[in-house]
C-alpha cells in the first residue's frame, strides 16, 4: 500500500521518532521509540538483534508504527521483512544518525563510531494500512 499525502508528509518530517509497536511472546503488546527512515512505501528501522522488538519481529512479523506530532498522528501496520545484509545494517543506521544528529556534528561522529562497533539488524515494515488524524 503506498504512503502518501499528508500521511507521506509527516513520516517525511525531520527529527520525528516513530513508537514501534510488536506482538511479544505470550501475546503482549511490546513498544519502543525508534529511529526510522523512508523507503519508497515501506518504513526502515534497525536495532541491535538481542533487543526485544526485533527478537519479536523475527518470531511474529506482525507490527503497529506511529508518528505523532502534538494531537496529529498518522499509525500504520503491516509485517516486516528482516532484511539480511549486517553490513549494510550497520550502514542503514549510520544514515540514520546522519538523519537524526545532523544539527551536531560531534555528537553525530560519536554515535557513528559506535554504531560501527556493533552488531546492528534492519527490518523493512511493509504498508498494509494507514490511519491518520489531524486535529482541526
Amino acid at each position: 500500500m503506498p504512503l502518501e499525502g499528508w500521511a507521506r508528509e509527516v513520516f517525511e518530517r525531520p527529527g520525528r521518532f516513530a513508537v514501534l509497536s510488536t506482538v511479544g511472546r505470550d501475546g503482549s503488546p511490546h513498544q519502543a521509540v525508534v529511529w526510522y527512515t523512508l523507503v519508497d512505501d515501506a518504513v526502515l528501522v534497525n536495532s541491535r538483534p538481542e533487543r526485544a522488538w526485533p527478537t519479536n519481529l523475527r518470531r511474529d512479523p506482525r507490527y503497529s508504527l506511529l508518528v505523532e506530532e502534538g494531537y496529529d498522528w498518522v499509525s500504520i501496520r503491516g509485517r516486516s521483512e528482516r532484511l539480511s545484509d549486517p553490513a549494510q545494517a550497520v550502514e542503514d543506521i549510520v544514515a540514520m544518525a546522519r538523519r537524526y544528529h545532523a544539527a551536531e556534528p560531534a555528537r553525530m561522529e560519536r554515535t557513528i563510531a559506535g554504531f560501527r562497533r556493533q552488531a546492528r539488524e534492519s527490518f523493512l515494515l511493509h504498508v498494509e494500512h494507514v490511519a491518520e488524524h489531524q486535529d482541526d
